[in-house]
């Protein structure tokens, strides 16, 4: 399931990229049809590991703020299913600021999904990594950290 769920964010993360809505919406729709709690855990590995390779020496709000106003301007044009406040719960999400169990989601899956890949490819452009090796280091800390025995 891994391995398909880390195909399956390459291929939204590459259609996101192509700025194509009808490319884009076909690669969400892949990831919609995978566990949903397996593509957040996933998506919001990257979004982490993103936002501080980023931003080595912490984060504020500004920097936040400045990622969401990216994302909302690169997509504007082309990307009508993206919901800035579904946005805001993918960076706070990601970033352990929001309380999932508190909040629970209001939107559909395919607004979280669509969401993350696109504060990826912002956070893809800004550090200028390539997307498969994190999206590689995600699935794998998650492997790691599911075989790890608690005590």
């Amino acid at each position: 399931m891994a391995r398909e769920i880390a195909g399956a964010v390459l291929a939204a993360v590459t259609a996101v990229q192509s700025e194509s809505a009808s490319h884009a919406d076909e690669a969400f729709e892949e990831l919609e049809a995978l566990p949903f709690e397996q593509v957040v855990s996933v998506q919001s590995g990257i979004v982490r590991e993103l936002l501080e390779m980023a931003h080595p020496d912490g984060l504020v709000g500004e920097d936040v703020q400045e990622v969401l106003q990216r994302c909302i301007r690169s997509t504007a044009a082309w990307c009508a299913r993206l919901d800035v406040q579904v946005l805001v719960e993918v960076l706070t999400g990601a970033l352990g600021v929001a309380d999932v169990d508190a909040n629970p989601q209001v939107a559909e899956p395919g607004a979280y999904v669509a969401a993350a890949t696109v504060v990826i490819v912002d956070l893809l452009r800004a550090v200028r990594v390539p997307a498969v090796e994190v999206i590689r280091r995600s699935v794998g800390e998650i492997a790691r950290a599911e075989t790890m025995e608690i005590p």
